[in-house]
Formats: structure tokens, sequence, C-alpha cells
């Protein structure tokens, strides 16, 4: 189940569907893989892929880090490359075509996917991490406060829009649902976003991405949410009628 934890966020965290590395592997002859064995690979439903499928995931892997070395696929290059081909791969890859790397960097290639499906390699460390649904509104929550440092959503939004990477509309609205407190994130999209929410603190400043591991991240996270928990039980909530009486008691 760990590679196919790995496929998962590999999609997910570029915002691709299950059609675009197929379709890459044969619009640049990288070998075949089919959509219904990368399906079956993400649910982990897939026993025994033959060795042409590895092949293909990693020299994908490897066109993505030599081609989108910046995590997107430049445009001209995109048009030079892919032109005739599917237009939702030149999209995609123009959005996100980050790669799967290793915790030192280096490129994972068919050998390195290989050994991670049969359990000879631990997935790289930023494919590694498991997020309970259960915590996952807590996390969400300690998210919104670190982002805003506990200021109104209304009085940070056009800096967090600005520094918060994704360009899809879907996600740019679900993160700002989640900052305005409107909703959580599931422990598969949070999973999922932990890269572009580094790279948000990056550039509002706060910490270089090289800084804050995706584990680190976490971990931030876990530890405000557990401070965040402890508060709550120290200081019950306050009646919402009461606590605004109070405030047009102090206005007057």
């Amino acid at each position: 189940m760990a590679f196919a934890h790995l496929i998962r966020l590999w999609h997910s965290r570029n915002g691709w569907s299950h059609r675009v590395l197929p379709a890459l592997a044969d619009a640049l002859e990288l070998g075949r893989v089919h959509n219904s064995q990368l399906s079956m690979l993400r649910n982990g439903k897939l026993a025994s892929p033959g060795p042409e499928v590895f092949l293909a995931l990693g020299c994908i892997n490897r066109w993505l880090a030599a081609e989108a070395p910046e995590g997107r696929l430049d445009p001209a290059r995109a048009t030079e490359l892919l032109a005739g081909h599917h237009p939702e791969i030149m999209e995609a890859l123009q959005t996100s075509a980050q790669p799967v790397l290793a915790a030192d960097g280096s490129v994972l290639g068919a050998g390195e996917l290989l050994e991670v499906f049969v359990g000879l390699r631990q997935p790289p460390p930023a494919f590694d991490l498991r997020i309970d649904d259960a915590e996952a509104a807590d996390l969400s929550a300690a998210l919104a406060l670190l982002l805003t440092a506990e200021r109104p959503w209304r009085l940070c939004r056009d800096q967090l829009m600005a520094a918060y990477p994704a360009a899809k509309r879907q996600r740019r609205e679900r993160f700002a649902e989640v900052m305005a407190g409107q909703r959580d994130y599931s422990a598969t999209e949070l999973d999922a976003e932990l890269g572009d929410l580094r790279s948000t603190l990056a550039a509002l400043g706060v910490a270089g991405e090289g800084e804050l591991s995706p584990g680190g991240f976490l971990e931030l996270l876990r530890s405000r949410a557990s401070r965040l928990a402890v508060v709550a039980v120290a200081q019950p909530p306050q009646d919402l009628a009461a606590a605004i009486q109070r405030e047009l008691g102090g206005a007057a």
C-alpha cells in the first residue's frame, strides 16, 4: 500500500487526472502504461504489474525532473514537445509537473520505484506521510490560525491568496474556505497540499522551503493542534450572545 499512497500523492500534489501519465508516456514514447493499470496501482489492486509499467513511470519521472526543474513545464517547451497531443497534458504540466524525489533530492527511476513497490525501499519521506481522517479538522484549524497569525481572514486574504501558489480555481477556492474557517481539509486533501502550503510560507518570507520539510511542517501543525485542544479544554467556549453584549458595553 506504500506504493499506492505514493502514486496517489504524486497525482494529487500535481492536480493530475489519471489520464495524464499514460498520455504523457504515449506522447513521448517513454513506454506503455494503461489508464486501468494506473487506476489499480493507485488503489493498491494491481498485484503484479509488468516491468514495462515501472520503466514508463521511471522514465516519466526523470523526464519531469529534467524538463520542469521549477515544478512546471515552460509553455514554449510544452508546445515544442507536446504539440499535437492531448491538450490536457500540456495544460496539466504547465500548471504542475513535480517529480518524485528522494530525501537527498535524487530522482527515482524505474528501479527505485520497483523497490518501493516490493517493499525493499521506503517511499521518500515527503511521500510517506500519514494523516488520519480524525485529525484532519484539527490540523486544518491549526493551519488557518498559523497562516493568518490568528487575524480575521478579511485582513490577510489578499496577501495569503497572492502567496498561495496553486493555479487551479477549485484548489484556490478550497484554500480560501479553509483559511476562513468555512470548511476543513480532508486527510487526503491536506496530505496533497503540504508542498504548496510550505511554498506559501516561503512566499510570505516566513521560512524557506528547504528550512521546513513536509514531515516537519506536519509535526508543527500537530503540535499547534494539540495546544489548541488543551486551550479549548481549559477555556470552555463562551456564550456568543453574552460575548457580543460585552463588546457592545465596551463600545458604549
